[in-house]
């Protein structure tokens, strides 16, 4: 199996006004996030606004950031129905277009049982002949995972990661210590990346990577050295984004940074809103108190 580890920020999804996606912007971002060092890319993730394209956004997406990348990194694509079928066909789609995994994320609307939500997910796995990264985020799911879950799901043979939003890191803990080394697990951004490190973590998969991606790659590399009290020094700064960005909409936080960065990104998907000219001051401000973190 293929050994995912280290920084994959989740990527934005540049829209122009007529639904197109922007694929010269994307291609350009994954580029530059490349040579920043990154460890992986991440399409259709919660701030590539999944939840807001249509199938044909979405294929668009994951070919051009796999195109973009050449090989170089691996690229997880987000996939994401309420129904098993259309998952699963959008996992084989993604796998024929040449992404190195699937980031197996469950949209619900009517509550399901825990048996239901394994099905959803094996499902997945079953189809495809690529690594498995499950995806839990129970701020936002209807349906969550729980622990009996997730350790059944890690003694599947595509199941290797799963990337945890829950913002309990106990839970994280509670996952390593009941799967072992089953599965891997990244962080969030809802989570202090160097504080899942010292625990055990991978890394982390989380839209702020977009814009600050040498300083992630630079903490990465501190805790992987085990130099923590340098790593706490950088994690301290870096909160700030976090801080800022929990007050808004994740989808237009990081489309503001990346405008702000000079790439034509455009507005979150309606219903969402872009950021208004005092937040968008904000996201500028903290950007600026980062940018010296990493010389």
């Amino acid at each position: 199996m293929t050994d995912f580890h280290g920084v994959f920020p989740y990527l934005v999804s540049p829209i122009d006004s007529a639904g197109q996606i922007r694929t010269d912007v994307l291609a350009g971002l994954c580029e530059d996030l490349i040579q920043s060092g990154v460890h992986g890319l991440t399409p259709l993730g919660s701030t590539g606004e999944f939840a807001y394209l249509n199938n044909a956004q979405r294929l668009a997406v994951v070919q051009t950031t796999i195109e973009a990348a050449k090989g170089r990194v691996p690229v997880v694509a987000g996939v994401a129905s309420t129904s098993t079928a259309d998952a699963v066909a959008q996992a084989r789609a993604c796998q024929k277009l040449g992404a190195d995994g699937i980031l197996a994320i469950l949209e619900a609307y009517f509550p399901l049982t825990d048996a239901q939500v394994e099905s959803y997910f094996r499902a997945i796995a079953d189809a495809v002949d690529i690594p498995v990264v499950i995806y839990t985020n129970p701020q936002f799911q209807r349906s969550d995972l729980t622990l009996d879950v997730i350790a059944r799901l890690a003694a599947h043979p595509r199941i290797g990661y799963i990337k945890d939003a829950s913002t309990n890191t106990g839970r994280l803990l509670s996952i390593m210590n009941r799967c072992g080394g089953s599965i891997k697990v990244f962080s969030a951004s809802a989570h202090i990346p160097a504080a899942v490190m010292l625990i055990g973590g991978v890394g982390w998969m989380a839209g702020p990577a977009c814009i600050i991606p040498r300083q992630s790659v630079e903490l990465y590399n501190l805790c992987k050295a085990a130099r923590w009290d340098d790593a706490l020094k950088l994690q301290r700064k870096l909160w700030r984004i976090n801080e800022t960005f929990a007050r808004y909409n994740l989808a237009a936080c990081i489309k503001a940074g990346l405008a702000i960065q000079g790439y034509e990104v455009g507005d979150p998907v309606p219903p969402q809103a872009a950021l208004t000219a005092d937040e968008r001051r904000a996201v500028e401000a903290v950007l600026r108190e980062v940018a010296d973190a990493v010389s």
